[in-house]
């Protein structure tokens, strides 16, 4: 059920989508174009219609795409008997059935209490007026105590959430230790991330054609031209995402945020004023959690599914929209090694630099580290020196520079 006004598109589609990747099968749908109504959302007359429809073809639940007020969601109940949630609690439910690590699952836990908070004290209040579906088991609180019982909630599952991500950047600290880049997949959900991630890093993650397939982020360490960079698959955007669900994966949506390039997917399979709105939804999300900072390289993907005539107008069309834009099939592994090119590109131009350093049980083990970690070309013994050729990022070389001049060395580039 949609009500929107004239001006505004129909989502009904992505809707229906969502709700068979929470597991329902739709069986109708209706849409109103009017005014909200502080009562039902929609007019008085469209509920009695969806009352009709749901006695009619004994529908168990009906899912609304706007926004629903406590006493919405109360009086829509009341009216057609079932209970009525709304697109956002509809997106938790998804996330819930896909969550697998502990992570994901209390940061659910928490945008669904975020989500309840607000509206605590009055679905309490409208449950001990007489209980409807959506609302049992909430008229045996006091209105306050169920208040205060989700703000501990709350507060608990942050703290739980502050460790991990305390983790988190640990983790990262030690990939940055590591001279690794890092690169992040972004893009609206079921553009074909984890296709592109399986391609580029020869891996196999979880990949089907439900929305949200992705919840927690998967890291590999892939390898183009004997440069080493850290990819990582990060959770799908989606339109009118709530603020609340970004607040609560932000320690996940963070890996964007510290990367040094972001591969932005979208499925160039779609019509062009679709690609156009979600990629306007997905360059949105990206300056909510602060990465607008980071370079982007725009994967256009599903080009399987076009004629090369629809892949060079698509292309064309998006020029003054996208950043810079690469046409690839994930699926088929179609022009990956271009990307990979593009990729390298942003990433910087590796420099060859050397250093000179004695010959000590500490230096031959700085040695042994540098060969894992960037690419050696030349190790020279020189009496009791060694004198050693690189290749590595620029950053990286300033890197080795500080522990060769303080092991005693001389570095030069």
């Amino acid at each position: 059920m949609q009500r929107r006004l004239r001006s505004e598109p129909s989502s009904l589609d992505e809707l229906q989508s969502l709700a068979e990747s929470a597991g329902y099968a739709v069986t109708d749908s209706l849409e109103q174009i009017t005014e909200p109504n502080p009562r039902y959302q929609i007019g008085l007359g469209k509920a009695k219609e969806l009352a009709e429809l749901i006695a009619e073809n004994k529908i168990e639940k009906t899912i609304f795409d706007n926004e629903l007020k406590p006493v919405q969601a109360y009086n829509l109940a009341k009216e057609t008997g079932v209970e009525a949630i709304d697109r956002f609690q509809l997106i938790l439910e998804i996330f819930a059935k896909r969550a697998s690590t502990l992570e994901a699952k209390l940061q659910i836990q928490l945008a669904k209490l975020q989500y309840e908070l607000p509206r605590a004290k009055e679905k309490v209040r409208l449950a001990r007026m007489s209980e409807q579906p959506g609302f049992r088991g909430l008229g045996q609180y006091e209105i306050d105590v169920y208040y205060e019982t989700v703000k501990r909630e709350i507060s608990g599952i942050r703290e739980k959430l502050r460790k991990i991500r305390i983790k988190r950047q640990l983790h990262r600290t030690r990939r940055v230790e590591l001279g690794f880049s890092s690169v992040s997949l972004a893009g609206y959900t079921n553009a074909g991330k984890s296709s592109l991630f399986n391609a580029l890093a020869e891996v196999a993650v979880p990949v089907d054609t439900g929305l949200f397939t992705t919840l927690s982020t998967t890291t590999r360490v892939i390898e183009f031209s004997n440069r080493k960079v850290l990819l990582t698959d990060t959770v799908g955007f989606i339109d009118r995402l709530p603020l609340t669900l970004i607040e609560a994966f932000q320690s996940t949506l963070e890996e964007a945020i510290f990367s040094d390039l972001i591969l932005l997917v979208v499925d160039a399979s779609e019509t062009a004023d679709v690609i156009e709105s979600k990629l306007s939804c997905c360059l949105d999300t990206i300056q909510k959690i602060g990465a607008t900072q980071v370079p982007i390289i725009t994967v256009l993907n599903k080009i399987d599914l076009l004629s090369p005539d629809e892949v060079r107008s698509r292309t064309e069309t998006l020029k003054g929209v996208t950043p810079k834009s690469v046409p690839i099939s994930a699926l088929y592994k179609t022009n990956t090694q271009l990307l990979k090119q593009e990729i390298l590109l942003h990433l910087g131009e590796c420099v060859q630099t050397s250093f000179s350093l004695p010959v000590t049980d500490e230096t031959m083990s700085f040695l042994s580290w540098l060969h894992k970690h960037s690419d050696v070309h030349q190790v020279e013994y020189e009496g009791d020196k060694m004198n050693v050729v690189f290749e590595s990022i620029p950053w990286f070389a300033e890197k080795v520079r500080g522990k060769v001049e303080e092991l005693g060395g001389v570095f030069s580039l």
